[in-house]
């Protein structure tokens, strides 16, 4: 058409340049003497300019006023259309469309109530906003129901929601009446008998199926488990259905615990891996599996063939390598390296914790030549790992500890330190453990460095020179002392007689490591021992003198007091004087000593010795404890009372007391009250006046009554 000046596309480019960032910018002085020249808009046009927007958001650009150009043609829109003549002769070109409110995330507001703002976009008090059509609280509302919706539409669904109403009822076990119970179950087995399956993949469901098994009988138990034959494998790999395994084989029977261990059979090398199913495997291979389940299952650590040629070797199978190495001398290369092999995947994993993982390494180890390359290689496995878990786990297993025992044993002095330092600030754990403490007895045994040993664990006893947090309750050494496994890392260095103290296991652990050590280490035994004893020996005496009154209230506490004063060298008079003053104290202390196991501690101090059963006589101590004459003295007044007590068997330790300054003045006292001692002797009920106080002598005393009176007649 003439006379129409079209818009050209360099024209749009243009455009489009002046509006990049790198366009040149307005100053602003300008910018500012601008918008201070511009006439203001009153309210009421600010009304109708709403209006008009709200009604028609397209609105038209008037091509003389907005354009910046005289040619008569407005700018193109961002979609460009056909252009269409105006009356004026000009073209009308589509507007651009104007961003409504709600799309630049403002608020659209009714018409007349313009958005007042102040400064930096906030609202200006009195400024109306309008509310959110669709509070939060009805969106909840639909979402729940959605939810509810799409549940209601999985298989089973009426069945689970009421299986779980019924869970829900059942698991609160103070608060449910045993007859109720016993129709909830039942009314729970009609639910899910046929469809357990079903039900124990899920992770809210599977509770069901645990509660039902922890509450039904033995035969709705075995009901579940064979419904669940042949699946066992699959649901120890899932992350729910494994604790369902665990509830089985905890409240079933022997039936029950045949049916779901095969199915592992052949599977164990894969299962070791997985990180769901490792878990229920080993917690099944500790606590539930027989001794011959236990060996097929370890067998498949040796090799592929082990898992596949199973069917031949169930009777009579062995898990012993050593065993199984015999009688196949040429399988030898291949056994190891699978093992081995196995063994480091879960160590670098990080997966150490397993019963199962070690006795595979203890298996491993006892069959390696020491000093060899496979040898060397497992022991820097040990030390590979920087932080130490791997072998302060091995520590609390029983074949764990015997490998790290063996270990030490076996290593030089510069590794000795090196797994030594590991159990820093594990030391308490170890004692307390009753497998633990078997490490520190193979340090005690093997390290000849004793500084090092000293420093190292008994730092972190609860000793005087030990810096522990006093809020701890093991902070304390009574609980060392009370304790029957943490006194054993205590008492060890001054005991005589193992058997006394350790387990049978403990001493041939020990025997084990003492046949070791003749060709690891240097240092003679005894002086090994005597060194350590020296270093712990000025703390523990220092406790006796303080802490007797609590010792003496258990049999522990009282074996201790003769183990120390016993076998510790220094300084004991403060100690024993602690020991002879109690015959001074309370009545309550006197009852204490009354007992069997503080009258068996003040008759060997009064013997100065430890009765040795082999040439029944005495071994004496050195220097002399001369606690004969000590308690003696403190109990002279009521010597007559205590040759009729419970403990009369003292005052017969005193006569046969080697190097006893009283021996005859004793005699001759006993003499003087020879009717009473005879009706004491005789079972009758002593009464003896002190002081104008009339005491009962109980009748326990009669037997240790009647050996004194047979020693004062020779």
């Amino acid at each position: 058409m003439a006379g129409i000046k079209r818009k050209q596309p360099e024209v749009a480019g243009a455009y489009v340049k002046r509006a990049s960032k790198k366009s040149k910018v307005e100053p602003k002085k300008a910018k500012k003497a601008r918008k201070a020249a511009r006439p203001p808009t009153p309210p009421s046009d600010i009304s109708e300019l709403e209006a008009e927007t709200d009604s028609d958001p397209t609105l038209e650009s008037d091509t003389t006023e907005h354009s910046g150009d005289d040619d008569g043609v407005s700018w193109p829109s961002d979609n460009e259309e056909d252009a269409a003549p105006t009356k004026n002769g000009g073209v009308k070109l589509p507007s651009v469309k104007k961003k409504s409110k709600e799309q630049d995330g403002g608020v659209k507001l009714p018409i007349g109530q313009a958005k007042q703002t102040g400064k930096g976009g906030i609202p200006v008090d009195g400024a109306k906003v309008a509310s959110n059509p669709t509070p939060s609280r009805e969106a909840h509302a639909k979402q729940k129901v959605v939810a509810q919706e799409r549940k209601a539409a999985k298989p089973n669904a009426d069945s689970i929601a009421r299986a779980k109403k019924l869970w829900e009822r059942l698991r609160i076990q103070s608060k449910v009446p045993k007859e109720e119970r016993r129709t909830l179950v039942a009314e729970l087995f009609e639910i899910i008998t046929g469809r357990v399956k079903d039900f124990v993949l899920k992770h809210d469901s599977g509770r069901v199926i645990q509660t039902a098994i922890k509450y039904g009988s033995q035969e709705q138990k075995k009901m579940i488990a064979r419904e669940l034959k042949g699946e066992y494998r699959t649901l120890a790999e899932s992350r729910y259905a494994k604790f369902m395994i665990g509830k089985l084989l905890v409240h079933g029977d022997e039936e029950i615990r045949d049916l779901v261990i095969p199915e592992f059979y052949g599977h164990v090398r894969r299962m070791i891996k997985h990180p769901e199913a490792a878990w229920i495997l080993d917690d099944v291979y500790r606590g539930a599996a027989t001794p011959k389940q236990k060996a097929i299952l370890l067998r498949e650590w040796y090799g592929a063939e082990f898992a596949i040629f199973r069917a031949k070797t169930e009777d009579g199978a062995t898990s012993d390598l050593k065993t199984i190495l015999e009688e196949n001398p040429g399988k030898r290369a291949p056994i190891m390296r699978s093992l081995f092999e196995l063994i480091n995947q879960l160590v670098q994993k990080k997966t150490i914790a397993f019963t199962m993982l070690h006795d595979a390494m203890l298996q491993y180890y006892l069959n390696v030549v020491p000093g060899s390359e496979e040898a060397v290689e497992f022991v820097e496995l040990l030390k590979g790992d920087e932080e130490g878990d791997l072998l302060k786990n091995l520590a609390f297993t029983k074949a764990g500890a015997r490998l790290v025992c063996l270990a030490f044993a076996y290593s030089n002095a510069k590794d000795r330190k090196l797994l030594l330092k590991t159990y820093k600030n594990t030391m308490q754990t170890l004692a307390y453990d009753a497998h633990g403490h078997q490490v520190l007895l193979a340090a005690y045994e093997v390290i000849d460095d004793t500084v090092l040993t000293a420093k190292s664990i008994f730092s972190e006893f609860p000793t005087k020179d030990a810096k522990l947090d006093p809020n701890d309750e093991q902070a304390d050494l009574l609980t060392y002392i009370t304790h029957i496994t943490a006194r054993i890392p205590i008492l060890y260095l001054f005991v005589t007689n193992p058997r006394s103290l350790l387990s049978a296991d403990d001493i041939a652990l020990l025997k084990e490591i003492r046949s070791v050590r003749t060709t690891t280490s240097k240092k003679d035994p005894e002086i090994r021992r005597k060194e350590l004893a020296r270093a712990l020996a000025p703390s523990l005496l220092s406790y006796i003198t303080t802490h007797v009154t609590e010792l003496i209230q258990t049999p522990f506490g009282c074996q201790f007091i003769s183990e120390v004063l016993l076998s510790a060298e220094g300084d004991k008079t403060s100690a024993l004087e602690a020991v002879a003053n109690l015959t001074q104290a309370s009545a309550d202390i006197q009852a204490s000593l009354e007992t069997p196991a503080a009258s068996r501690m003040l008759k060997t101090l009064a013997l100065g010795g430890r009765f040795n059963q082999k040439t029944k006589l005495i071994d004496l101590v050195e220097p002399p404890l001369k606690f004969n004459d000590l308690l003696y003295e403190n109990i002279k007044g009521d010597i007559v009372a205590w040759m009729m007590g419970p403990n009369a068997f003292v005052i017969v330790g005193l006569l046969e007391s080697a190097n006893f300054s009283y021996g005859e003045e004793l005699k001759a006292t006993a003499r003087k009250h020879i009717k009473k001692l005879q009706k004491a002797a005789d079972g009758g009920v002593a009464v003896v006046e002190a002081e104008g106080e009339t005491d009962k002598v109980r009748e326990a005393g009669r037997k240790g009554t009647k050996l004194l009176l047979g020693m004062i007649d020779s």
